[in-house]
């Protein structure tokens, strides 16, 4: 099993908009082989030190995949091809963190 953390940054003001994209791709993910868990997550403000500023121009996408060739197999799905074409204007940057469990 792998982990993956997608940390998306987006334009100003348009989290809302790419959510919407997102949560309708949401389904397919969770049909293809090898998803066992995928979903967005947004920072939630606390008074815990060690958290950094909340972020409101972010998205983070917290996945798990059986095997990085699932993975590999996920970001060329049709509906993953069509959902970035839809989205790329409102992302800045997007990092991807790739790690086992130790």
């Amino acid at each position: 099993m792998i982990h993956v953390i997608a940390t998306i940054r987006l334009q100003p003001g348009t989290r809302a908009r790419f959510l919407e994209e997102f949560h309708g791709i949401v389904p397919d993910v969770h049909a293809e082989a090898g998803c066992i868990e995928y979903g967005p997550a947004v920072d939630l403000a606390t008074d815990i030190s060690a958290q950094p500023e909340v972020d409101e121009n972010a998205v983070m996408v917290i996945e798990k995949w059986e095997s990085l060739e699932h993975l590999k197999q996920h970001l060329q799905a049709p509906h993953m091809l069509t959902y970035r074409e839809r989205v790329k204007d409102l992302v800045i940057e997007t990092r991807v963190q790739i790690l086992e469990p130790a």
